[in-house]
């Protein structure tokens, strides 16, 4: 097979970098998301913000009634004594009509929480238009911050990283613009993107059941290439416990490989590469169907586990309508 002549003219812009070395380790260790571009996603979370910024005295638990019936003040129902029940909440009134001993059951109140996942692997550290997977997986990420503190919500998040790193969760905009920060944070090549991938999802997954309160909305930020069938049961629990919402990166060469002639791939996560001549219409119509199954395979075990999800691409600009139909 011969390789094909490519017209490298959308290179020249590294070409230039990589002639100016200073310039190009400033380029790798820029931040995922610039100054500049930070007011923009404001503007575009405040867009979506569906109730009223309450004031600061305003910022405590209870300001939101939970869907959970627990210990709180509003009464929801009666029902039998249970042995072990708290006496304190007896309902005198129904046990003298009844007969028989009842309970008061309250509406529990919650301050609402959101729970960001930022996925920083080796997968995400590509893209072919504008921006790597990674950073606008950052930028979901701001706008979702942003919009979660309008609404009144404590804000925490976990990195996934080669060494996971979790952002406590905190409230108000001085915490969203943390959380940014460190999601944020240069994301450069992997030198060696197989003994990164140390930490099994599984276990995240695991994690994120054990450590997340009951009720939490929890945003998942990734291009799910890790995503099997292993995964669905845990994902189902969490589901059954959480506001789960899972946002798939997509990449537009991955949607549709553009003619590169002979091109030699190299996969981030196994270090594996491949030789593909994209030249043939025949071996780009099969690229194309094969991210289309896994797409489709992807969005078929989200919705098995109870998931919402969604796909973006990494050269979208406009995030609103995340937040408006999430």
């Amino acid at each position: 097979m011969r390789a094909r002549a490519v017209n490298w003219a959308w290179l020249k812009p590294f070409a230039r970098l990589r002639a100016q070395p200073d310039r190009l380790d400033a380029a790798v260790d820029a931040p995922l998301i610039a100054a500049a571009d930070l007011a923009a996603l404001a503007a575009q979370a405040s867009l979506l913000a569906a109730l009223p910024v309450r004031e600061v005295h305003d910022h405590h638990a209870g300001d939101w009634a939970s869907r959970w019936l627990g210990r709180g003040l509003d009464f929801e129902e009666s029902r039998p004594y249970s042995l072990g029940d708290d006496i304190r909440d007896m309902d005198w009134r129904t046990t003298a009509r009844t007969g028989r001993p009842h309970l008061k059951i309250y509406r529990e109140e919650r301050q609402p929480m959101v729970h960001l996942v930022v996925d920083r692997g080796a997968a995400m550290r590509f893209g072919t238009r504008r921006r790597l997977k990674v950073a606008q997986a950052a930028r979901v990420a701001a706008v979702l911050a942003f919009a979660a503190t309008g609404h009144n919500s404590v804000i925490g998040a976990t990195l996934w990283d080669a060494q996971d790193q979790d952002v406590p969760p905190r409230h108000g905009r001085l915490a969203a613009l943390a959380l940014i920060e460190q999601a944020s944070t240069p994301c450069p090549p992997l030198t060696d993107p197989a003994s990164t991938e140390s930490l099994h999802h599984a276990d995240r997954l695991a994690a994120l059941e054990a450590s997340l309160p009951r009720s939490a909305r929890l945003v998942l930020i990734s291009d799910f290439s890790w995503l099997t069938a292993e995964h669905e049961p845990q994902l189902a629990r969490l589901a059954a416990r959480l506001d789960v919402w899972a946002i798939r990166i997509v990449d537009a060469a991955e949607r549709a490989l553009p003619d590169l002639g002979l091109v030699r791939f190299h996969d981030m996560a196994s270090g594996q590469g491949v030789w593909l001549d994209t030249a043939q219409a025949s071996v780009r119509s099969a690229c194309q169907a094969a991210f289309a199954r896994r797409l489709d395979a992807q969005a078929a075990s989200l919705s098995r586990a109870g998931v919402r999800h969604r796909v973006v691409g990494s050269e979208a600009d406009d995030l609103v309508v995340l937040l408006v139909n999430g």
